[in-house]
């Protein structure tokens, strides 16, 4: 036998007992593996489950298999497949709303998403024995190309950014804290980057065992902490006699009608949920609060253009009566430019005086949901509106100008936003361009039912509130409702909670404490909080609100550059 030959590894005996299992069933074992790896760690990551670690190894099982060059087609399905399933199960809450729209949008989420996977296929073998420069370039770029994917979810088909990485972080601040020199964009990139690293790393200890000493150690994962170190000495930086600067903003009353959407519109239900509001109303009002919010489309006719002044003489008795400005979501009908015989329904927010009634200017939503609001591309889909709730499309307004509101002798700019338009973070910055102090997040997840959308949803409230430095207060039909500050932390949540009294009785009551997990965000009331704001941000911009998507564009300039040095490559002979 030849030296050549003997260069080579021995066949392993297959019929050898001695053999491992997972060296003799290898070729189906890592592909199930790194599937449902995938899986489990993707989900857990996402609220409503509390493992937000998760997010920084998700898609490191992906990586170590994709150094090793499987077959393209077999590594394709398992991460394509492997991230339609983790979509259906992140958004499994939609089909109480639709199941033709959870059935079209999970597997669409999941494979534009799992693209991803399928560039990381391509730089990760290539990375291997290039100079330093060449590997931290690629890793660099492919943690861009995770951002650019997550960018065009906001405009691609009218758009969709639901759960961006960043918003696994949600209960997580110290990370967070770059956002508001980035957008989310850079928490996003962080973790992706962290992910490269511990992959990088991980085959450097198990695979590359010619490495001896120094060598053995991974820039790549150097890098990531590097990133990492950034993010929290922000937030250092941002939380040195942070309290020092709180200034009291005022007391919010937040009613929480919770409303079974399956009769949120039967006319022979219209008087209980009146009945509904006007008694959580007069709770709230009873500890004086400033202003009082309602949620999105919570009465039962609309607000302005309908056939009677029912529903606005309604609410201007209940602020009068309350003695406090109401801030409420509903329906409104306006007259059509274009054919003055026909009314253009919109989803607007509307504010009430107690003293000088609905005020003439209110704000409509701008981005509207598809094939909940509206059909797009009503031509070629129209036919979808007889098995999706629609109910006929809603037109999208343009205004930005906020609502000026009293709090404590202090007038302050208030914007709204309109259910998932928080997750679009341009929506927030128009707004604190035109001056807004502090935002209002109006939503109606009754639909939804009582699964993790409402976590999800209150994620990107806190994603919002970091980037802008405003506070967010957010109302819910059903929950989640509460307060974030300026640096995404959860200051109040509303929940019922069951407490043991001195007599021996267990009562129900409404808590506002964040600490209160143990009670349900899911209940019909009300509660009040004292909401401060942090006064070195008042009327001051944060970096991301001055120079917007600079990121993105420094994203795409390293994704070519890792793109050409890894193209380019000429591996270091060792």
């Amino acid at each position: 036998m030849s030296s050549d030959e003997d260069s080579f590894p021995p066949f392993p005996d297959y019929d050898n007992p001695t053999v491992p299992f997972w060296e003799k069933h290898g070729f189906w074992l890592t592909p199930l593996a790194v599937f449902l790896g995938t899986i489990l760690l993707n989900v857990v990551a996402f609220p409503p489950l509390e493992a937000p670690e998760a997010a920084y190894v998700f898609c490191v099982p992906a990586l170590l298999w994709a150094y090793r060059r499987p077959n393209f087609k077999l590594y394709a399905s398992v991460m394509l497949g492997a991230q339609v399933v983790t979509w259906m199960i992140l958004i499994f809450w939609l089909h109480n709303a639709t199941w033709p729209g959870y059935l079209l949008l999970a597997p669409v989420a999941g494979l534009w998403v799992g693209s991803w996977f399928l560039l990381a296929y391509w730089v990760m073998p290539r990375i291997v024995g290039l100079p330093t420069i060449n590997r931290l370039f690629g890793i660099a770029g492919l943690a861009a190309a995770w951002v650019l994917i997550e960018w065009t979810r906001t405009w691609l088909l009218s758009g969709f950014p639901w759960l961006p990485l960043a918003a696994s972080q949600w209960e997580r601040s110290a990370v967070l804290q770059i956002s508001a020199f980035t957008g989310a964009w850079g928490v996003s990139y962080i973790l992706i980057l962290m992910n490269l690293g511990f992959a990088a790393y991980g085959h450097r200890l198990f695979f590359e065992t010619h490495l001896k000493g120094f060598k053995k150690r991974s820039q790549e994962f150097m890098l990531g902490i590097f990133g990492l170190l950034v993010c929290l000495s922000i937030h250092v930086q941002e939380s040195v006699n942070r309290y020092k600067f709180s200034d009291p903003v005022g007391r919010i009353g937040m009613v929480q009608p919770n409303v079974p959407q399956e009769v949120k519109w039967d006319p022979a239900k219209g008087a209980g949920i009146v009945k509904t509001l006007q008694q959580a109303t007069a709770t709230a009002a009873k500890r004086n609060p400033d202003l009082i919010l309602w949620p999105e489309a919570v009465t039962p006719w609309v607000m302005v253009g309908g056939q009677d002044n029912s529903v606005r003489d309604f609410v201007e008795y209940a602020a009068t009566q309350a003695r406090t400005p109401i801030l409420l979501g509903s329906i409104g009908a306006e007259r059509d430019h274009e054919s003055l015989d026909e009314s253009r329904w919109v989803n607007g927010v509307f504010l009430v005086d107690p003293e000088s009634g609905l005020n003439a200017d209110y704000y409509v939503k701008r981005q509207l949901v598809p094939f909940g609001e509206y059909v797009p591309f009503r031509r070629l889909l129209g036919w979808l509106e007889k098995i999706v709730p629609v109910g006929g499309d809603f037109q999208a307004g343009d205004s930005v100008d906020p609502f000026l509101v009293n709090f404590n002798n202090t007038t302050l700019a208030v914007s709204p936003l309109i259910c998932y338009e928080d997750t679009f973070p341009q929506l927030a910055r128009e707004s604190v361009k035109a001056r807004t102090d502090l935002f209002v997040v109006h939503t109606n997840n009754g639909w939804f039912g009582e699964g993790g959308a409402a976590e999800q949803h209150a994620a990107h409230s806190v994603l919002r509130a970091v980037e802008t430095r405003r506070p967010v207060l957010r109302i819910g039909n059903a929950g989640w409702s509460g307060w974030i500050d300026e640096f995404g932390a959860i200051r109040a949540v509303l929940r019922k909670v069951d407490r043991l009294g001195a007599d021996g009785v267990t009562r129900q009551f409404v808590s506002t404490k964040p600490a209160d997990v143990q009670g349900s965000i899911y209940f019909k009331g009300a509660g009040v909080i004292d909401v401060t704001r942090d006064i070195r941000w008042a009327g001051r911009e944060s970096f991301y609100i001055k120079h917007g998507n600079w990121f993105l564009w420094s994203c795409a300039a390293l994704a070519v550059m890792g793109w050409y040095l890894v193209r380019t490559r000429q591996p270091v002979k060792s």
